[in-house]
């Protein structure tokens, strides 16, 4: 008995010997392959800088050497400058502030797209529309919207005069704002549904600090408020966060004790669950929207959400971002973001969707078929890996025509928006009169509003090789009659589009951002199929159940 288990322990003690041996010999040649590489760098490196036809600075050349090198790996590892750790610091100070507004580019102008709602801006009156004339006297003409941002930042309780041309006046107007903090809010809109009050509705824009406990306070007030059915939980165009923030949030839809993600590294510091810890707070049916533009943080509650069938998952295939970055110190206040582990789904399933090969610049292998294996939810549902998460029940979104595209690019809607605000103190409707749509149409034809629909692009083609053939102007003529009736005739097709999203843009200039979300509601065909899910619970279950 003995010697049997002296062999048994020499067997084992033989492996264990061969195993780290193993391990230590890996290391000992990635270690010299480190050491022999940087050799060949450093002298290639010197001897360019030193010996090249040509003086180039040092710092450019080695700065486009890391460059070209973590391009090789994904598009999340990049490497940050002094000069941007500097103005990163900067942002982050408790000092810093702005003015609370977003900037466009329109007609050649710097422009108002939106104050911020509860921002300096919108309380001094500035208006989406607004042209940015300049900013403590430096002019905006030929600045960049980005750049005059930057101008409009500085210390918290500072002063700044913003000069601005508006609409339908003919001096412009010096307002004096003061700058403040304005925090872009992590959920944009909570509420109950108009015209289906026993649904509540959530609109989060991303997993922000304190997300978790924002979705808190409002789930405790939905709680109170007797005869709420269920819930709409929507995540797109949510790029993601904290991951933590996401874990918090499944926490108040799951019971304690459950693994909400997990996240898989080389290296074992970066492996790790993490667990729901509270009790329920929300258990009633869970519908989650999401798109392509649903990603990281999105994915994970999503991912969780269904892998445990806690809730039905509508809309669109999500884009796949499933890498875990961190932030690395390196010399002379230098750093670098690099990717470290990816994400799992509580079944076990990876979130991203793409494999890159490291073999150029950003080259991945996009995952189009089934992924790597399949995957059981808790109630055995079948699962794919590696193509982000794909919805419960699919829906596309209604993608925008050529003429919406054109009109969104002229920025008609914007512009007739802009005018329309200055002849009108207030807006008051549940859709668009048939009345304004006229006088959009007439202002369209004032401004010379045109576009190329795909017939004209091709006819434009042809022209060019038909030109000195004979009788062609007649022909061309005749086909451009028939490409105008073209135009007009989508007009008239697409009218219900169109109606639709001149009316939610005169909305967000009247009620704000908010105002916008409550009447999109009602119109949203994704939010309509969600209420409609929810008033019927059987389809939940059996969607959930797999039958």
């Amino acid at each position: 008995m003995n010697i049997s288990l002296n062999k048994k322990y020499s067997i084992l003690i033989l492996l264990l010997t061969i195993t780290w041996a193993d391990i230590a010999a890996q290391q000992s040649d990635v270690y010299f392959l480190i050491k022999k590489n940087f050799s060949i760098f450093s002298k290639t490196y010197e001897n360019v800088a030193l010996d090249y036809v040509d003086e180039v600075d040092p710092e450019i050349l080695m700065r486009n050497g890391l460059n070209a090198m973590l391009e090789t790996l994904d598009p999340y590892t990049v490497l940050f400058s002094e000069a941007q750790n500097e103005e990163a610091e900067i942002r982050s100070g408790s000092n810093f502030a702005g003015i609370g507004v977003e900037l466009g580019f329109r007609d050649g102008n710097v422009v108002v797209v939106a104050p911020l709602e509860g921002g300096p801006a919108e309380e001094s009156g500035i208006r989406a529309g607004d042209i940015i004339i300049s900013v403590d006297g430096v002019p905006a003409e030929d600045l960049q919207p980005e750049e005059v941002l930057d101008l409009t930042i500085g210390e918290a309780g500072s002063e700044l005069t913003l000069t601005i041309q508006r609409f339908g006046s003919e001096d412009p107007l010096d307002l004096i704002l003061t700058r403040r903090r304005t925090e872009v809010r992590n959920v944009s809109f909570a509420g109950l549904v108009p015209g289906n009050e026993d649904i509540a509705y959530l609109r989060l824009n991303q997993f922000g600090i304190g997300s978790a406990e924002e979705i808190r306070e409002r789930l405790v007030g939905f709680n109170e408020q007797s005869g709420i059915k269920g819930m709409i939980l929507d995540l797109r165009d949510n790029p993601g966060g904290v991951v933590q923030e996401a874990v918090s949030i499944v926490d108040k839809f799951v019971e304690p004790g459950i693994t909400v993600v997990e996240t898989r590294g080389r290296k074992a510091e970066y492996n790790a669950f993490y667990t729901s810890r509270e009790p329920v707070l929300f258990n009633k049916p869970l519908v989650i929207l999401m798109n392509g533009g649903s990603a990281s943080a999105s994915e994970v509650v999503a991912g969780a959400i269904q892998d445990l069938d806690r809730g039905v998952i509508l809309g669109e295939q999500s884009f796949g971002k499933g890498l875990v970055q961190v932030v690395k110190p390196l010399p002379y206040n230098t750093s670098m973001k690099v990717t470290i582990a990816r994400y799992y789904t509580p079944s076990g399933r990876s979130i991203q969707s793409i494999n890159y090969t490291h073999q150029g610049n950003n080259s991945g292998v996009v995952k189009t078929g089934v992924g790597s294996g399949i995957y059981k939810t808790r109630n055995g549902r079948s699962v794919s890996e590696g193509r982000g998460i794909e919805p419960d029940i699919e829906l596309k979104s209604d993608m925008p025509s050529l003429l919406e595209i054109a009109l969104i690019q002229n920025g008609a809607f914007f512009n007739y928006a802009t005018r329309f605000e200055s002849e009108n103190d207030s807006y008051e409707a549940s859709e668009l009169s048939q009345e304004i749509y006229d006088e959009f149409l007439s202002y369209l034809s004032d401004s010379g509003f045109s576009f190329k629909t795909e017939s004209q692009k091709l006819l434009d083609e042809l022209k060019e090789k038909i030109q000195d053939l004979e009788g062609a102007d007649e022909r061309i003529s005749a086909f451009e009659e028939l490409i105008e009736e073209e135009k007009q005739s989508m007009f008239i097709k697409q009218q219900a589009k169109i109606k639709r999203r001149l009316f939610l843009e005169l909305v967000s200039r009247f009620d704000g951002a908010t105002g916008r979300t409550e009447k999109s509601l009602i119109i949203d065909p994704q939010v309509n199929e969600a209420i409609s899910l929810i008033n019927d619970p059987d389809r939940i279950d059996q969607i959930l159940s797999g039958s």
